[in-house]
């Protein structure tokens, strides 16, 4: 994923000459593959000088129950499953839709950890 503009391709296969060339704003940057374990966070300068943090490793989660509508700091202790990818459970990796084991019980993330910097999830009743 290292280039993301327009494709050369039309939808019905045919090219698009192209005015432009690539431009250094188009390019993409390898993704966090955000893990459990001691904290540690990356700032990331983006378009137009603004910032991304990046979580690279996270150990608590801020879980929220539905029933009772309190929120509290959890320890995340497992991954366990991972819609977007089965070997991200594997690698115990952290990303948005997937089902962590916390001290509170089963909760699936609803944050972009490697977008956000933070954990935020919601437990499962």
């Amino acid at each position: 994923m290292q280039w993301q503009g327009r494709s050369v391709r039309k939808p019905s296969g045919g090219r698009y000459h192209t005015s432009q060339g690539k431009k250094r704003s188009e390019i993409g940057r390898a993704p966090a593959e955000t893990h459990i374990g001691e904290e540690r966070r990356r700032i990331i300068r983006t378009y137009g000088g603004n910032q991304k943090v990046r979580a690279l490793r996270v150990d608590y989660a801020t879980v929220s129950n539905p029933t009772t509508g309190e929120t509290k700091k959890a320890k995340i202790e497992a991954v366990e499953a991972n819609s977007a990818n089965p070997n991200y459970v594997r690698r115990k990796l952290l990303t948005k839709g997937a089902v962590i084991k916390t001290e509170m019980g089963r909760a699936r993330i609803v944050s972009r950890p490697s977008q956000d910097g933070v954990v935020n999830a919601v437990l499962l009743v």
